[in-house]
């Protein structure tokens, strides 16, 4: 064997594979502190595109679960706003078959009236001043949902909506063309009183189907939430299969990795060492 102190091959080799431990032990405690295998385009270029990607994904899920909770609640609001006109519009049952009786007079037929048009306004009063966080429910107009409430459940790979249909709603529509529209009815006279009993049961019937329609709606945006959810959590194990760090595997690199730079570090100084025996080749 050759002595030579010009190259320290030796020592040259230690020290490329100590600087290589080092970069490994330094990926190793990066992974432990983040809990992520990929922490950089450098560590998996392709992994990080889709992870990234899946990650997008989750967000706009549960965004997507989040717009469906909202229109839920527009929608139960609006249900409640119903179901109260629906009791509006049973009292004025009463009061109109009260009024289309003989044996009501003139007098209790106004007073009669009177109750009517207080249920009238109320009515009226519901449809203009229900609302979700100040956009209209029943009336039409810039601010309101214009008879549908649309709610975007889609993802970053799918345009997906569901449509709530909430119809307008105020006395002036409520009833029908051939019997009468609710606004316009009186309990002053037996005929009117008469006539009002069909307007109000087409009041009803319009309340109940809309009702229908928003229980409908409701059980739609239920379903939807319970897929969105499935769909989140199965993309967010996707998404942690290729993100998360093997912490068991990373604890024992790290143990590795801190024993190879002790014993790197013990090899380059034996390597330096070894130069120093040409100098006893001068001593003899």
């Amino acid at each position: 064997m050759a002595f030579s102190i010009l190259n320290n091959i030796a020592g040259i080799q230690a020290q490329n594979q100590l600087a290589l431990n080092s970069v490994n032990l330094n990926t190793t405690l990066l992974r432990l502190s983040t809990g992520k295998r990929i922490n950089s385009g450098a560590d998996d270029a392709a992994g990080l595109g889709i992870a990234n990607s899946l990650q997008a994904n989750v967000l706009a899920l549960n965004q997507a679960v989040s717009n469906a909770n909202d229109a839920v609640s527009v929608s139960q609001i609006a249900d409640g706003a119903l179901s109260q006109v629906s009791d509006l519009l049973t009292r004025g049952f009463s009061l109109a078959e009260e009024a289309a009786t003989d044996t009501v007079d003139s007098a209790g037929r106004t007073a009669l009236d009177n109750e009517l048009t207080s249920i009238k306004t109320e009515i009226d009063r519901i449809a203009t001043t229900t609302n979700y966080n100040g956009l209209a429910l029943f009336t039409n107009g810039a601010n309101s949902i214009g008879g549908t409430l649309h709610v975007f459940v889609g993802d970053t790979s799918q345009v997906s909506s569901i449509a709530v249909s909430i119809a307008s709603m105020s006395t002036a529509t409520l009833g029908s063309a051939q019997a009468g529209y609710l606004s316009a009815a009186s309990l002053t006279t037996a005929d009117g009183a008469a006539a009002a009993i069909q307007t109000l049961n087409a009041a009803l019937s319009q309340v109940s189907s809309s009702r229908a329609d928003i229980g409908a709606g409701i059980n739609r945006l239920q379903s939807a939430v319970s897929v969105l959810q499935t769909q989140s959590q199965n993309t967010q194990a996707a998404e942690s299969n290729i993100m998360d760090a093997n912490m068991a595997e990373e604890i024992s690199n790290l143990t590795k990795y801190q024993i190879l730079s002790q014993t790197g570090i013990a090899a380059l100084s034996q390597a330096n060492a070894s130069a120093q025996n040409v100098l006893t080749l001068l001593k003899g």
